[in-house]
C-alpha cells in the first residue's frame, strides 16, 4: 500500500474506591399511575468532559454531584428549575466525592481525598463552602445522615467497607457490619437504614436498626448490582445495565422493570438518586461506546479536527488487521488528520452496517475523498469514555 492510501485509510477509521471514568449525569422526571411508573423528559445537566457523578438532592429542585474541571473534582449544584448552574468547593490541594444534605443544616457532607492521599469526611458550608472535617480517624468512603449528629458511613478497611454508625455528639464509632456494599440510606417512613450485605455470593439489601443494630433481608440485589434509592412510597429503585428495575414489599414478590434505555446516550447506569418529592430521579451513565464513535464521525464528517480528537485518548493506537501498529499518540494522530481535513473539501463518511459488541464498535464505512470513493470496516474500543484502540481491515 503507497503513502499516501495508508494515511487516507488511516484518517477515516481512525478516529482507589473513586474511579475517574468519563460519565454524565442525567435528570428525568419520573411519575406513578396505579402500579405504574413512567420517565419522560431526559435532559443531561453536567454535559462536560470527565467524571460527573454521584449525584443526590439537596431539595426537590437543586441536585448535589460531583464533577471535574481544572483536573480537579469540586462539588457542583443544578437548580433543575432555573438551570443555574454554580460551584460550593474549590479545593486545591484535593478533591471532594458524594456530597449530600446534612438534615436541618445549611451545609452538606463530601468526602474529600487529598492530593497527599489522606481520604476524609466534610461538612462544607453550602453558602461559603468553608470545610470543617467531621470524622477524623475514619476513612469514610460512602455515607448517609440518620439524624443532623447521627451519621452512617461505609468505611474503608483492609477487607473492603464497613458499616459504622457515627454519634457526633458522643464523639462515638461503632460497627454493625462487616462486607457491605456503597449504598446506604435512610428508609421512608421508618428509623431504619438499608445497605448492601456482601457477606455472601448472592448480595442482599437489608435494613438495620442503628440504635439497636437488629437487621433483616429485603430482596436480593440484581445480580452483581449495588446501587439503590428509595422513593417516597416505599418502591427500591436498582439498576443494570441500560435498565431501570423497581421493587415494593408492600406490592411485589420480585423485581420488575421499571423502564429500559434504548437511546444512545445511556449506556451503563451507575449511580441513582431521587429527590425528596419523588418526582425526579438522578441517573449517572458511562458514555455508550456508539455515541463515542458517532461523534467522531460527527466530527469527521465536518472535518472539525479539535472535536474529532477529543474523542480519542491520548495513547490511541491504530492497528492494521489483525495486529500490526501502525501509529501510537494523539499527536501523531494530528499531523496526519489537521492537513487532511484542510485539504479535503469533499470528505464524508456515510456508515453501511454497525455492529456494537460490549466496548467494541464494528462500522462497515463508505467514504468521499477527493472525488473518489473507497470501501472500509473499522473496529473501535472504547474505554473510560474515549476511543483507545482503532484496527481498520482494507
Amino acid at each position: 500500500m503507497g503513502k499516501s492510501i495508508f494515511i487516507i485509510l488511516l484518517v477515516f477509521i481512525t478516529p482507589n474506591v473513586f474511579s475517574q471514568s468519563s460519565t454524565e449525569v442525567f435528570i428525568l422526571d419520573i411519575s406513578k399511575k396505579g402500579n405504574n411508573f413512567e420517565l419522560k423528559n431526559q435532559r443531561n445537566i453536567s454535559n462536560n468532559e470527565g467524571y460527573d457523578n454521584q449525584p443526590s438532592f439537596l431539595n426537590n429542585d437543586i441536585l448535589l454531584f460531583s464533577s471535574t474541571r481544572n483536573k480537579q473534582t469540586d462539588i457542583k449544584t443544578y437548580n433543575d428549575k432555573t438551570s443555574e448552574i454554580n460551584w460550593i468547593t474549590n479545593t486545591k490541594e484535593g478533591s471532594e466525592y458524594s456530597p449530600i444534605k446534612i438534615p436541618n443544616q445549611n451545609a452538606i457532607s463530601s468526602i474529600r481525598l487529598d492530593t497527599n492521599g489522606t481520604q476524609l469526611l466534610y461538612r462544607y458550608d453550602y453558602k461559603t463552602g468553608i470545610p470543617k472535617i467531621l470524622l477524623k480517624d475514619l476513612k469514610v468512603g460512602y455515607h448517609c445522615w440518620y439524624n443532623e449528629h447521627t451519621l452512617a458511613s461505609a468505611v474503608l478497611e483492609d477487607n473492603g467497607l464497613s458499616l459504622v454508625i457515627s454519634d457526633l455528639k458522643n464523639a462515638t464509632n461503632k460497627t454493625l457490619q462487616k462486607n457491605i456494599g456503597r449504598a446506604l440510606h435512610k428508609i421512608p417512613d421508618t428509623k431504619l437504614l438499608s445497605y448492601i450485605s456482601k457477606e455472601n455470593k448472592q448480595w442482599k439489601i437489608k435494613s438495620i436498626d442503628p440504635i439497636t443494630g437488629k437487621t433483616s433481608t429485603i430482596i436480593n440485589t440484581i445480580a452483581q448490582s449495588e446501587d439503590i434509592c428509595w422513593l417516597p412510597d416505599g418502591t427500591i429503585l436498582m439498576a443494570k445495565g441500560n435498565t431501570i428495575f423497581k421493587y415494593n414489599s408492600k406490592t411485589d414478590k420480585n423485581w420488575s422493570i421499571l423502564h429500559a434505555f434504548l437511546d444512545k446516550e445511556i449506556n451503563t447506569i451507575t449511580r441513582i438518586s431521587t429527590n425528596q418529592k419523588g418526582d425526579r430521579i438522578a441517573i449517572v451513565s458511562d458514555i455508550s461506546p456508539e455515541h463515542i464513535v458517532q461523534k467522531q464521525l460527527d466530527a469527521y464528517n465536518a472535518r472539525d479536527i479539535d472535536a474529532f480528537l477529543a474523542t480519542y485518548s491520548n495513547t490511541i493506537k491504530v492497528f492494521s488487521y489483525p495486529n500490526e501498529l501502525n501509529y501510537e499518540g494523539k499527536e501523531a494522530m494530528k499531523k496526519s488528520y489537521a492537513s487532511f481535513f484542510d485539504s479535503t473539501p469533499d470528505l464524508h463518511c456515510e456508515i453501511k452496517n454497525r455492529i456494537v459488541i460490549g466496548n467494541k464498535v464494528i462500522d462497515e464505512e463508505f467514504l468521499t475523498i477527493n472525488g473518489k470513493n473507497y470501501a472500509a470496516a473499522a473496529i473501535y474500543e472504547v474505554k473510560n469514555g474515549k476511543i483507545v484502540k482503532v484496527t481498520f481491515i482494507q
